[in-house]
């Protein structure tokens, strides 16, 4: 009989014990949320310093107060894939903007909504701190490649395709559904409009000299809101960011470029001798 009580008092205090372990780990383990990366290998293999000559009519001159003519330009591809364990989700624009929420704004050249606060794409001299900014000033999330890199399952489905667009007096709304799957990135490839720092002052911001610079990519980065500014999520140092994710700390990549005096149109770089522009590709 003392035996059998022995043994019924360790099952249960087993069973307790594994019940307390399984309560401890659901109470640990973090909600499915996604994470998002800067492709430093594809931001590596893919930049050129060039000169090009930017019409009138492009969107990255208009948008971007860039002189029209020829001017020397840093190019450059930026990859941003989601390595996280849940899909961003963001759905259709055309919601977002009719709420108010302060996510999109409409890109009246691209004809699209655009996300604020996605990139950011710096310029620095390593010497002085001085920081250049790109001509590209909005973004369309969407599945735009598989990231082979990914760690998780190889077969995720595509789901995110359509930037969306409000309508017009001779066009119908276009129902949007913006997001990044899992294990897809978003890529700005290097002939997209906006993807450059134009390096003359052709911009109104000083000239880039020749010499050695920082080329940082920060996606989903830190800001501070502006009063009335929606701040949907705020990381562990306080500062607001517009997306959700697993780990803010590893948002940034950064290479090392080196701008020649006279690039040429061939132009300096892993993607020298690529043929020229002849009319503006927009995301």
């Amino acid at each position: 009989m003392r035996r059998l009580i022995a043994f019924s008092f360790a099952l249960a205090l087993a069973l307790g014990l594994a019940l307390t372990l399984t309560g401890a780990k659901a109470l640990t383990t973090p909600p499915a949320k996604p994470d998002l990366i800067v492709d430093q290998k594809r931001l590596l293999q893919n930049w050129v310093v060039r000169v090009e000559k930017l019409p009138a009519n492009a969107c990255s001159v208009q948008e971007g107060g860039i002189t029209p003519g020829e001017h020397p330009l840093l190019r450059f591809t930026v990859s941003t894939p989601n390595i996280g364990t849940a899909d961003l989700t963001l759905g259709d624009p055309n919601a977002h903007v009719a709420a108010g929420d302060g996510l999109y704004e409409y890109a009246t050249c691209h004809r699209h909504y655009h996300f604020r606060h996605y990139t950011l794409y710096e310029l620095i001299d390593p010497a002085t701190g001085y920081t250049w900014r790109a001509a590209k000033r909005g973004f369309c999330m969407i599945d735009v490649e598989k990231y082979q890199a990914y760690p998780g399952p190889a077969n995720n489905d595509r789901n995110y395709l359509s930037c969306g667009a409000p309508a017009t007096a001779t066009e119908p709304q276009i129902t949007g559904n913006q997001g990044i799957s899992r294990g897809w990135a978003d890529t700005y490839v290097w002939k997209l409009a906006g993807q450059f720092f134009v390096l003359d002052g052709g911009d109104g911001q000083p000239p880039v000299p020749p010499g050695n610079y920082i080329l940082r990519i920060t996606v989903n980065p830190p800001f501070v809101a502006a009063p009335g500014e929606p701040c949907p999520q705020i990381d562990p140092s306080g500062f607001c960011h517009q997306l959700p994710e697993l780990d803010y700390g590893n948002n940034v990549s950064e290479i090392e470029i080196t701008i020649p005096d006279h690039p040429g149109k061939q132009g300096v770089g892993p993607l020298k001798d690529q043929p020229q522009i002849t009319s503006e590709p927009i995301d």
